[in-house]
């Protein structure tokens, strides 16, 4: 299981501490949550957090952006030394349009679909993509619980996935933990984001080793 630890949950006054255990963990990715007040309900972190992560971080960032309008965006996030960027369904009228300049500035795109939003949408453009996230919580905030129905929307996009012939994989993001990582390890996920599982816990490295093996 590739796992991707999500930066939104930890200590932001021992950044550069936390940085280095994801570096010392078999962590294959870092989940970086940026949120604007305006598409969610909170504001995260921008820019010059992202630029400073990467310079620490060994690991490749995932940069999701929660925010509207992030076409406006894709070359700062390229500048940040993004790997994946990653945009809402959402959040995006010209989806297409966006993919295509994600894919031309440089970095692999992943879309984002929210726990309302059927998977079905996905159909004219998840052979273009690289990674779909389901969100398992709505967006916004760390810590919620997971919703159940998102392993039958696993195994939907799992479906939709073998039936276009892309290449793209599946990442879930909220309320994992050992127990809903391994309901979505057997539903057909193939990528993991987790925060306070992980950050909250007292021994972080075997949390996310944990998850790993799954």
């Amino acid at each position: 299981m590739i796992v991707s630890p999500s930066l939104l949950s930890a200590d932001f006054g021992n950044l550069a501490r936390d940085l280095e255990m994801i570096n010392q963990s078999k962590a294959q990715m870092l989940h970086l949550d940026v949120m604007d007040g305006v598409f969610v309900p909170n504001i995260s972190f921008g820019f010059p957090v992202i630029k400073y992560v990467q310079q620490l971080c060994k690991k490749p960032l995932d940069v999701h952006l929660m925010i509207v309008e992030p076409q406006k965006f894709v070359n700062e996030v390229r500048d940040c030394g993004a790997a994946i960027m990653n945009v809402h369904y959402e959040a995006c009228n010209h989806l297409d349009r966006v993919v295509q300049q994600i894919h031309d500035a440089g970095m692999k795109a992943g879309v984002t679909i929210n726990p309302a939003t059927p998977v079905c949408l996905l159909r004219d453009i998840v052979a273009q993509l690289d990674l779909v996230l389901l969100m398992s919580v709505n967006p916004g905030f760390g810590g919620q619980k997971f919703i159940p129905n998102t392993l039958n929307k696993v195994r939907e996009l799992r479906a939709l996935i073998a039936e276009t012939g892309s290449r793209a994989v599946i990442e879930v993001d909220g309320g994992v933990n050992d127990v809903t990582g391994k309901q979505l390890a057997a539903a057909g996920a193939d990528v993991l984001v987790a925060g306070n599982y992980v950050f909250k816990d007292t021994d972080p490295l075997k949390a996310i080793e944990t998850l790993y093996n799954l």
